[in-house]
């Protein structure tokens, strides 16, 4: 396996799947959604997975949105692909057009109804076979996906070569964290968390290396990733979260609170609100209810957020 030995390290934003009002791609959306995220600050950029409602498109469109996004990015930060699918070897597929197409790493959920150790060893062991590129695990929790034991996410990393990437976000991902660094050390590149970014400051000094959110208020989770690099590591090598970052932090939980009640609708009204896509039309199922008193909410929340949101 060959890799571009790139350090991934910091703010990876989700671009939403922009629509039309008749629910096909908003190719030139799209692109601004993906150079708006770039300008915003982002470290990396991960298309399409769950944020992008990637299990909604066709894999024509999963196809063609990440051809877009590579090609929009033009190699400015990492891209990671998500692939995860129905099977094992749809993912497999998945993965083989993404790494062929040109992404820095592939990223995978086992597929619904997937259990037992050997049967998740034996996935993302395909998994780094047929992608020429870094494989990152995505531990989520139902409906999204399977939990993965951390037992055997441990066994994964130690023994599966490629599988060397973490995005962790279960039921208690700092507990997580912690094991697999402990058990696996340097053999384990990298984790990040998920879940909006909303128990960063924990992941962070457990040692996670970065968070993947949605990426409609990109600067402001980069603000608060900056603060804490500023932060060093302490005389154990631990990761030190500064005050400045819990300040910070403190700024954007309402955002984050909020966008846990909608997914994809939030991300989707909020990147309109800002005129970076044209239409915040989400497909089902998947589409939540958001009534004139929900977008007040955002509006309020977008706006005492100004200080942090510059790039549109």
């Amino acid at each position: 396996m060959t890799s571009k030995q790139k350090e991934y390290r910091g703010v990876y934003s989700i671009p939403v799947t922009p629509f039309e009002e008749d629910g096909s791609l908003d190719r030139d959306s799209l692109r601004r959604c993906v150079s708006f995220c770039i300008e915003a600050g982002a470290h990396g950029i991960v298309m399409p997975v769950n944020a992008s409602e990637g299990p909604r498109l066709t894999d024509a469109e999963r196809d063609e949105v990440t051809s877009i996004g590579i090609r929009t990015v033009d190699g400015a930060v990492p891209f990671i692909g998500g692939v995860s699918g129905i099977s094992l070897h749809h993912c497999v597929e998945r993965a083989k057009v993404a790494s062929d197409a040109g992404v820095d790493g592939v990223m995978a959920m086992p597929p619904n109804g997937m259990s037992g150790e050997q049967e998740m060893m034996d996935f993302y062991g395909a998994l780094a076979e047929a992608a020429d590129v870094p494989v990152w695990i995505q531990n989520n929790k139902p409906p999204a996906g399977p939990t993965i034991p951390t037992g055997a996410l441990i066994k994964i990393v130690n023994e599966i070569p490629g599988a060397d990437y973490l995005k962790e976000e279960s039921l208690i991902p700092g507990h997580v964290i912690s094991a697999v660094l402990e058990a696996c050390g340097d053999i384990c590149k990298g984790i990040m968390g998920g879940m909006g970014g909303r128990y960063l400051l924990d992941e962070y000094r457990r040692g996670g290396c970065g968070t993947m959110p949605a990426g409609h208020i990109t600067e402001a989770h980069v603000a608060v990733w900056d603060a804490l690099e500023r932060g060093g590591t302490d005389d154990k090598g631990r990761q030190v979260v500064t005050d400045e970052a819990r300040d910070l932090f403190d700024q954007i939980l309402p955002a984050l609170n909020f966008e846990s009640l909608f997914g994809a609708t939030v991300y989707k009204q909020a990147f309109w609100r800002r005129g970076i896509i044209k239409t915040p039309t989400v497909r089902s199922p998947g589409r939540r209810a958001f009534d004139k008193r929900d977008g007040e909410e955002l509006d309020k929340i977008l706006d005492r957020l100004k200080p942090l949101l510059s790039a549109s």
